[in-house]
């Protein structure tokens, strides 16, 4: 017998599950991007938003936990050293922009598709994820002391997403 693919018992297509699955990492990048923190900052974000989406595999809402496995099993498990590489888009704004259209795009595609709690709990968890990785940290400062813990235009990204997403 041949085992069918998780987003199957979903009802999603490959394509939608793509979006499903691609969306947290580009939430991830794109609340890094939002303010411009150096490669130290940088991967402590990374880290903050990897080891958020890898918490999503003990959630009890079956979307979320299928979700995080498969990025887990797709660029590696935080919690057994694995880190994932730090991305500079040459275009952050755009970059945003992008992923909160594609945001928009799985908040259409859950309400269609699936119960309105389970689709509650992966934009939830979408904005934490982007409230884990502006919260990691401080912007500013002189030699990590100091400066703001989440800066203006991180604010801003996390409020765009969570406004997007409804949640």
């Amino acid at each position: 017998m041949i085992e069918q693919p998780a987003y199957t018992g979903f009802g999603f297509s490959d394509g939608e599950w793509g979006l499903l699955v691609g969306l947290p990492q580009s939430v991830l990048t794109a609340a890094s991007a939002a303010e411009s923190d150096g490669t130290r900052r940088t991967m402590a974000e990374n880290a903050a938003g990897m080891e958020t989406i890898a918490a999503g595999r003990e959630s009890a809402n079956r979307l979320v936990a299928a979700v995080a496995g498969e990025i887990v099993t797709r660029v590696g498990d935080p919690e057994a050293g694995e880190e994932l590489p730090a991305i500079s888009p040459a275009d952050p704004r755009a970059m945003i922009d992008d992923v909160l259209g594609r945001a928009g795009e799985a908040a259409a595609l859950l309400a269609a598709r699936i119960d309105e709690g389970e689709a509650g709990a992966y934009k939830h968890w979408l904005v934490e994820i982007a409230e884990q990785v502006v919260g990691a940290a401080s912007t500013g400062g002189v030699l990590g002391l100091g400066g703001d813990v989440v800066s203006d235009s991180e604010r801003r990204f996390r409020d765009r997403l969570s406004q997007v997403l409804n949640d």
